[in-house]
């Protein structure tokens, strides 16, 4: 039998056992790939979840702490001069009266209590509730200011040196706040011995913001979430607007530097001033409140998304509770990670007045 040209030997291909072996290879190099491939993407995953953690836990502190730094601005108007009440106004004001009542008072908070706040919704049990007043610090209608139009409540302080305003023996005629544009006279340095004379003072949006913390962004979604409260009017009555913040913050605790000696710094520390000093609520805990000139803010965020696998073991601490103990939460035996954010704020409008 004559054997095979050179040239057709040399095209027979692979034999069974190389073709095995070259697939058996192939899979293998395949699978290492695959399996990188996998790890990359769970990595990534969980550097977009850190991500979005520390981008919320930044966001969720500055924003308070701006809106702090703003409490108690009223313009012109010295609160100061407002006498004392006989107990604690109610956050969630539903009246006029309530929303006068809570002008002495730029920073409120409730230590882990929910007790009057109708205005909210699905609080999260054992957080803080923070309340900050202020008026908006531009005028209505100027620049890229929302119009008298957009609703109200609103605020004037007066400038008018006269028998009905500043020169009044009622500090009440000092300023204005209504829920529509009624009651709006207060006037500038121009008014003249009549009260209805002379140019309107600056109409400023009243506000109140009551931040918390919820249980869900959305319906039993489960990620709880920075939430603000914000005070609206329908021109007869308050209303309040519930506007999400920040996905993930699991807990708000705040504390409160009071200056008891009244130069404006704070000599005192407390989570809940109610009960500072031995204090024990009505006149005490409203001129305790009154003092506060810093609030030191301690937030704690959690991915939204829980990694396989992970177990958080850790304790957080969060300040120190009213007794002064420690306030540690955790571990949370729940898959999620999570990191602490912190921020000491001073309140320049209610520390500037009680300078010396």
């Amino acid at each position: 039998m004559r054997s095979l040209p050179r040239h057709l030997r040399r095209a027979r291909g692979f034999s069974l056992a190389e073709l095995l072996i070259a697939v058996a290879l192939g899979l293998a190099i395949l699978g290492g790939l695959s399996a990188m491939f996998v790890k990359n993407t769970r990595t990534q995953a969980e550097i977009d979840k850190a991500h979005r953690q520390v981008e919320n836990g930044r966001y969720a502190i500055d924003l308070l702490a701006v809106d702090l730094r703003n409490a108690g601005y009223y313009a012109e108007f010295d609160p100061s001069v407002l006498p004392d009440l006989a107990d604690l106004p109610p956050p969630c004001a539903t009246t006029l009266a309530e929303l006068k009542n809570g002008l002495i008072l730029p920073v409120q908070g409730l230590d882990g209590a929910t007790e009057g706040l109708d205005c909210l919704d699905d609080v999260r049990q054992g957080t803080d509730v923070l309340v900050v007043r202020r008026a908006a610090t531009c005028v209505a209608g100027v620049g890229s200011c929302a119009p008298v139009a957009s609703g109200g409540p609103f605020f004037q302080a007066s400038l008018c040196n006269n028998a009905s305003q500043l020169d009044s023996a009622s500090v009440e005629d000092f300023y204005a706040l209504s829920l529509s544009t009624a009651n709006l006279t207060r006037r500038q340095r121009d008014c003249t011995p009549t009260a209805d004379s002379g140019t309107l003072a600056a109409i400023r949006r009243y506000q109140t913001h009551i931040y918390f913390i919820a249980n869900n962004n959305r319906e039993d979604d489960g990620i709880p979430t920075l939430k603000r409260a914000e005070l609206g009017s329908d021109g007869s009555a308050p209303t309040w607007t519930i506007v999400p913040l920040a996905e993930g913050i699991e807990e708000m605790q705040a504390e409160y530097g009071l200056d008891l000696a009244k130069d404006g710094v704070a000599d005192l520390v407390s989570a809940d001033p109610a009960t500072a000093n031995a204090c024990a609520n009505g006149p005490c805990a409203v001129a305790n409140w009154r003092s506060v000139v810093a609030v030191r803010l301690h937030l704690l965020a959690r991915n939204t998304e829980a990694t396989p696998g992970y177990e958080d073991a850790k304790t957080y601490s969060l300040g120190l509770i009213a007794d002064g103990t420690p306030n540690t939460v955790g571990p949370y035996p729940d898959g999620f990670k999570r990191h602490v954010f912190q921020s000491q704020v001073t309140l320049p409008n209610p520390a500037g007045r009680r300078l010396p």
